[in-house]
């Protein structure tokens, strides 16, 4: 059955290859060598064909491909006031086919109340929203809240700002239900909050981490859970709000394995948004199984096209592959994405743009054959 309103039959999870001039311009803006209003303009040139892209592949929603951030959520959480650059890195361990690489981005530091001066990425999605073509639902994507916890904890966490941690979850929670009003305001129709640790927790070895910093890991879930939803209370009527769950993207590599099974009851049953965007592209996902917990009502868009390999996925498999997902949750309830963005951090995975294309297209057919989308 075609599907009006998000998520799409065939959507996509937000981020996509940059340009090389883009890069470019970027380095030269920090050095010095170009002003913040070039940097923009050459921003603007590379969004506006970077629409282009994704509604010549047929797509009814749209991203600016976060082409004017660094990653999918730091430049996001380091907009918050209260939360500052530590001095020291974040050291995140990431596994490949060849092997393995690390991440170093700066820490964070809750070193002041926090809350919202200004709306985070609006004049981002103002730009989008002014641009995209008729009939195309501009998407605004932000890091979940359980973000700023995950990334840091207790220890990321000034004791003379946040002496409780419930007053921490009160004013971050109350921040974002401020910054969702914002965007609204400005449009926004489709709203995705991007959270890697609903599904890391699923890892034992990352639950082994969390027990290791102090945390209750056997029930962290519940609590991010639980303040998701008070992020998103009273949120406003016409606003689809959607989740993006993976085990890492970073230069085709991940940070966690296994299936949703341990997240899953809680995860389907409890979190008060209209769909869920899972990654599904190769074992490390784990089954459909966990699918079964998914209540009338919810949408699951299940990321069956891989972005960390640039190969094309055979059509026939791809379908085999929903008729798998079929017997644990209805297909009405089911659309169908890449398993994640294409580029989560500036350096974006190594397929190219002709291939990050094809992907898309081919998500697209398939969705018309199954649903008509």
């Amino acid at each position: 059955m075609l599907r009006d309103t998000p998520p799409f039959r065939a959507d996509h999870v937000g981020s996509l290859l940059r340009p090389r001039h883009l890069l470019q311009a970027r380095e030269d803006h920090a050095a010095g060598a170009i002003t913040a209003e070039r940097l923009r303009e050459i921003e603007d040139e590379a969004i506006l064909e970077v629409i282009d892209l994704q509604r010549a592949a047929g797509l009814r929603s749209a991203t600016d491909g976060e082409f004017r951030r660094g990653s999918w959520h730091m430049d996001f959480i380091y907009s918050l006031d209260g939360v500052s650059k530590a001095h020291d890195n974040l050291t995140v361990h990431f596994k490949n086919a060849a092997g393995e690489l690390d991440f170093t981005p700066a820490a964070l530091r809750v070193d002041g109340k926090l809350g919202i001066s200004e709306t985070i990425f609006g004049d981002a999605f103002a730009f989008l929203r002014d641009h995209v073509s008729e009939g195309v639902t501009p998407k605004l994507t932000i890091p979940s809240p359980s973000m700023v916890h995950y990334r840091g904890g207790a220890a990321a966490i000034d004791p003379e700002v946040y002496p409780d941690v419930e007053e921490f979850w009160s004013d971050l929670t109350a921040a974002y239900r401020e910054q969702v009003r914002r965007v609204h305001e400005l449009g926004c129709t489709y709203l995705q909050l991007d959270d890697t640790s609903l599904a890391y927790l699923n890892d034992p070895d990352q639950r082994r981490a969390m027990a290791d910093r102090g945390e209750d890991s056997e029930h962290l879930h519940e609590a991010y859970i639980r303040h998701l939803n008070e992020a998103l209370d009273g949120r406003p009527e016409g606003l689809t709000v959607t989740t993006h769950m993976c085990r890492g993207n970073f230069r085709d590599s991940w940070v966690a394995e296994g299936g949703y099974d341990f997240v899953a009851e809680a995860l389907f049953n409890q979190l008060d948004v209209d769909g869920f965007f899972l990654e599904y592209d190769d074992e490390r996902s784990g089954t459909f199984e966990p699918l079964r917990h998914v209540p009338p009502g919810k949408m699951v868009v299940l990321g069956i096209v891989t972005t960390k390999r640039g190969e094309l996925e055979s059509k026939d498999a791809l379908k085999r592959r929903l008729d798998d997902a079929a017997k644990y949750v209805d297909l009405d309830q089911v659309c169908i994405s890449p398993q994640c963005g294409f580029s989560s951090t500036f350096e974006g995975n190594s397929l190219s743009v002709d291939q990050e294309k094809a992907k898309l297209a081919l998500l697209v057919e398939l969705a018309d054959e199954i649903w008509g989308r």
